[in-house]
């Protein structure tokens, strides 16, 4: 008979294999993807998927979640469209041990999803998505959780850079006929007075437009001295082709919104990006960044992905933020020790400090805050001929 001691050790290490077999033969948890895939002009979604990939890597080979459960991804393709994004949303929701789905850029297919994810019980994801409401809603308790922009804090960075960069006095703004477009028609009116910027006017487009140019004239006829847009790639390139056109003395900057950030927006606008003055809100950059989470990221980016360097990274906003909300994601799985979905989201308002690629946060999320970052995050950049998104004054946003 072995000794009492033997009989224990390896009683120990039985033990210990049968719970590493268990883990290893666990279900993964899984995280949902649903985005505009299919837009032929897109780069926000494969943006966020880098983001996401690069995270559950790293957390997996950290020994993943509740004891050794593998993060894993499910995508799907909304292709921008809101009533294909429900049907993915109710899709990826049906499937056993999915905590939550991340969205896109597009905030009239989030702001679809919210009825649905109050109804189901399924957290909502928001790495790109800026309109106001997606955060800002009728729901309770919510589940949605976002770490991007939010238009309130576009609209006084976009009417100061106008004023105070481009001495502007008066703007016009242009906007898509959707909630993204109203909820930046709202937040402008609101920080225009702070501003100091007058409202000259404000044009309305529908996706799918041949020109804006009448939109464009009307508002410099009605004595805007800079146009606000509001506009993803498609949109964003044609006016920048239609102004570049026009004589020198018809050309007034052009303060974009960020939407146009995350598509072929330079390829789109080919040499006419050099003939006009435009400039476009972000949140983020991998240019001068020296941190060892930022080296990391395109280390990873290169291997995976083959992107050489930080200048080359496209949609670098929907890389970072997907990346941190990931992480702070699993965080809050482990700390719900479960992949209940209310448990997930009761544990995201209570997460402690946690140190990201895009900022330090103090407290990600609180019961009454479900945005991660906040005004301080928001800068402008300018893109270059070789299709480079490089910050302006103020070059860095406060890291903290």
């Amino acid at each position: 008979m072995l000794p009492h001691f033997l009989r224990v050790l390896f009683g120990a290490l039985a033990a210990s294999a049968l719970v590493a077999h268990a883990a290893a033969e666990a279900p993964p948890v899984l995280i949902g993807l649903d985005a505009e895939f299919g837009h032929k002009t897109s780069t926000s979604a494969q943006a966020i998927q880098q983001g996401i990939e690069i995270a559950i890597e790293e957390i997996n080979a950290a020994g993943g979640v509740l004891g050794g459960r593998r993060l894993a991804l499910v995508m799907r393709d909304n292709r921008s469209i809101p009533a294909i994004g429900v049907d993915n949303l109710r899709e990826l929701a049906a499937m056993p041990d999915l905590v939550g789905v991340f969205g896109g850029k597009f905030s009239p297919v989030i702001l679809e999803w919210l009825p649905v994810a109050q109804e189901l019980g399924v957290l909502i994801l928001d790495p790109w998505g800026s309109a106001d409401p997606i955060t800002e809603h009728k729901y309770g308790p919510s589940y949605s959780f976002r770490l991007s922009l939010k238009d309130s804090w576009a609209a006084p960075v976009m009417l100061n850079f106008a004023r105070q960069q481009r001495g502007a006095r008066r703007v016009g703004i242009l906007l898509p006929n959707t909630g993204w477009g109203r909820s930046n028609r709202n937040a402008l009116a609101a920080a225009a007075p702070a501003a100091g910027v007058g409202i000259a006017g404000e044009r309305w487009y529908n996706w799918g437009d041949q020109s804006l140019l009448e939109q464009y004239r009307e508002l410099r006829a009605a004595g805007a001295q800079a146009i606000v847009l509001v506009a993803n790639e498609t949109e964003g390139s044609l006016l920048v082709r239609e102004v570049a056109a026009l004589p020198q003395g018809e050309r007034v900057p052009i303060i974009s919104h960020w939407g146009v950030t995350g598509g072929a927006f330079a390829e789109m606008s080919g040499g006419a990006l050099d003939q006009v003055d435009f400039a476009v809100v972000q949140t983020f950059s991998f240019i001068g960044l020296d941190t060892p989470i930022a080296k990391r990221v395109l280390a990873a980016l290169k291997t995976r992905y083959g992107i050489a360097g930080a200048e080359q990274v496209r949609a670098p906003v929907g890389v970072a933020h997907a990346y941190d909300l990931t992480h702070l994601l699993a965080r809050a799985i482990t700390r719900a020790g479960s992949t209940d979905r209310a448990r997930v989201r009761d544990a995201l308002e209570q997460l402690p400090a946690y140190k990201g690629l895009v900022r330090n946060y103090d407290r990600p999320f609180a019961p009454n805050r479900h945005d991660a970052l906040s005004p301080e995050q928001v800068f402008m950049a300018r893109y270059t001929a070789q299709d480079v998104l490089v910050p302006l004054i103020p070059a860095r946003p406060d890291r903290r």
